[in-house]
C-alpha cells in the first residue's frame, strides 16, 4: 500500500448506476469520507438484479433506437453460487428465517438477491444518496473536474460538476450475438438471452441454443420443458461433439459449434447433424458499453477490452477523476464491488496514491503482452478466471483490506466444478458442507449473524 503524501481531502463524486457495484461504492465513499450522488435509472436498487416481464422491442438487442431494458433477469432464475461467497464480507447474505416471504435455499431466486440489496441499502442508509428515475446521458473532463449531465421525467438536468465519476452501470446490457454463416437468409426467429423472459413462447418449437455456461445451460432446460426439441450449440468441446443429455422431457441435445444456417430453415452443426429448428436464442454474452462517456477518443472498447485501464479500474491519464467498479468477469463479484470501491475511495481521499502514469501504463502493457503470450484473445481481457484472487488480494493490500477468504475462494471454485458436472442438480446436492460450515463460523465469530450458525446447517437445504 503506497503510503499518501499529500493531506487528506474529501471529493464530491457521482456514482453512476444503484445496482450491486453502486450501493457499495456508495457506502464506501461515504465512510472514507466524500460525499456521493448516485444516478440510476430505476426506481428503485438493484440494478441487473430487478425482474421485469417486460423484453425489448427488437429481441436480439441490436436497434440503437430500441427502448432499453436493463435487467436480464429471466423469471427461473436462481443464483449460480451459494449465497455466502456472494455478499459483501460484512454483510453476509444468509437466509433471513424471520421472514416466511425469503428463499431460504443456498441458491435462491433473483428475488432474494435483490432483497439481499434492498437490506443492504437499507442498512447503510444509501438511498437517501441516490437519484432515482434519473439516467446519466453525458459524463466529461472540464478543467480538472467532470461534468454530468442527466435527464429524468422533467428533461434534461442542468450540467453538474464533480471531483470525481465511478462508473458502476454493469455491462450485462448491451447483448453479443454470435456471427452464424448463412444467417441472413434463415427465416426462423432469434432472442438474446438478455430478452428471455419465460419458456412457453418456445412451445412445441424446436429450438437452438447457443452457449452452455450458466444463462446457456438454465435457459435450454427451461425451455426443455415446453419445447419439442432444444439442441444447444456448444464451443467447449471438439467439432465432433455430440451428445444426448438428461432433461425433463428426454428432448435436449448437445452439440459443436454451428457452421451454417439454410434459408430452408435448417441449421447445420460442426458434427454433421442437421436440424430444421424454430427459434435460436443467443446465450452469448455482452458487451462493455458507455455512450454516456466522452474522453475525446482517449478511452476505448475494443474487441470487448475497455482500455486504457489500470487494473481494470483506472484510466491512467484520467485517474483518479474517473474510475470503473465491476468490470471484471469472475465468481466473487460481490467481493470484488467492494474491495475495488475501498481502493477507490482511498485513492480519491490522498490516502492511497496511485503510480504514475507512464508507470501505469507500463503495467497495463505487460498485463496485455503477457495475455497474447498465452495465446488469449483479446476479448477475454476482463474474464480473470483462475487469477481472480491473486488480483483482489492484491487490491485489498493497497488499501488494507483482508484476502479473500479460504471458503469463499473454495466454494467458487467446487461450485463451477457441481455447474459443469450435474447442472441439472447442482443447486440442489452439494458437496461442500465443509465450507459452508467454515463460513457461518466466520461470520459467528465476527458478530456479523444474530444466530448460531448451527440453527442453518442444522436445517437442511
Amino acid at each position: 500500500m503506497a503510503p499518501a503524501s499529500n493531506p487528506i481531502k474529501y471529493q464530491h463524486v457521482a456514482v453512476i448506476g444503484a445496482g450491486a457495484s453502486g450501493l457499495v461504492a456508495a457506502r464506501e465513499l461515504r465512510r472514507e469520507g466524500h460525499t456521493a450522488v448516485v444516478f440510476d435509472r430505476e426506481k428503485q436498487v438493484g440494478g441487473l438484479w430487478i425482474y421485469s416481464p417486460k423484453a425489448e422491442s427488437d429481441p436480439l438487442g441490436l436497434d440503437p433506437t430500441r427502448s432499453i431494458v436493463h435487467s436480464s433477469v429471466y423469471e427461473s432464475l436462481r443464483t449460480n453460487l451459494p449465497r455466502e461467497c456472494m455478499g459483501f464480507r460484512d454483510f453476509p447474505f444468509v437466509p433471513r428465517g424471520d421472514d416466511v416471504a425469503r428463499d431460504p435455499r443456498r441458491y435462491p431466486s433473483h428475488k432474494e438477491v435483490l432483497a439481499y440489496l434492498e437490506d443492504f441499502a437499507r442498512e447503510f442508509n444509501i438511498e437517501e444518496m441516490i437519484r432515482f428515475e434519473t439516467e446519466v446521458v453525458r459524463v466529461e473532463p472540464v478543467n480538472g473536474k467532470w461534468r454530468v449531465r442527466s435527464k429524468n421525467s422533467g428533461g434534461f438536468s442542468d450540467d453538474e460538476i464533480f471531483d470525481a465519476v465511478v462508473v458502476c452501470s454493469g455491462h450485462f446490457t448491451e447483448p453479443s450475438v454470435a456471427q452464424i454463416n448463412g444467417i441472413e437468409s434463415w427465416p426462423g426467429k432469434q432472442i438474446h438471452s438478455h430478452n428471455y423472459r419465460r419458456p412457453d413462447p418456445f412451445k412445441d418449437e424446436v429450438v437452438v441454443v447457443i452457449g452452455n455456461f450458466a444463462s446457456g445451460a438454465d435457459i435450454s432446460r427451461d425451455i426443455s420443458k415446453v419445447a419439442k426439441e432444444v439442441h444447444i450449440a456448444s464451443r467447449a468441446g471438439g467439432p465432433d461433439t455430440y451428445e444426448k443429455l438428461a432433461g425433463h422431457k428426454n428432448n435436449l441435445w448437445m452439440h459443436s459449434q454451428i457452421d451454417i444456417a439454410r434459408e430452408d430453415g435448417s441449421i447445420v452443426f460442426q458434427n454433421g447433424k442437421v436440424v430444421h429448428a424454430d427459434t435460436i436464442v443467443h446465450c452469448t454474452g455482452y458487451k462493455y458499453y458507455f455512450p454516456f462517456l466522452e474522453t475525446s477518443g482517449y478511452m476505448s472498447v475494443d474487441d470487448n477490452r475497455v482500455e486504457p485501464l489500470y487494473k481494470h479500474i483506472f484510466p491512467p491519464a484520467l485517474a483518479p477523476g474517473l474510475s470503473f467498479i465491476g468490470l471484471p468477469a469472475m465468481g466473487l463479484q460481490f467481493y470484488m464491488f467492494e474491495v475495488q470501491s475501498k481502493w477507490v475511495a482511498a485513492v480519491l481521499s490522498g490516502r492511497v496514491t496511485l503510480p504514475s502514469i507512464d508507470k501505469m501504463m507500463e503495467d497495463m502493457m505487460l498485463s496485455y503482452e503477457t495475455q497474447e503470450a498465452l495465446g488469449i484473445p483479446k476479448r477475454y481481457t476482463h474474464k480473470l478466471g483462475k487469477s481472480q484472487c491473486e488480483y483482489l488480494d492484491w487490491i485489498a493490500d493497497q488499501c488494507g483490506f483482508p484476502h479473500v477468504e479460504h471458503w469463499r475462494d473454495q466454494e467458487v471454485t467446487r461450485g463451477y466444478k457441481r455447474l459443469v458436472a450435474q447442472p441439472e442438480t447442482f443447486r440442489d446436492e452439494w458437496d461442500d458442507d465443509d465450507l459452508m460450515e467454515e463460513a457461518y463460523e466466520d461470520f459467528t465469530r465476527q458478530n456479523l449473524i444474530s444466530f448460531h450458525s448451527s440453527r442453518f446447517l442444522e436445517s437442511g437445504r
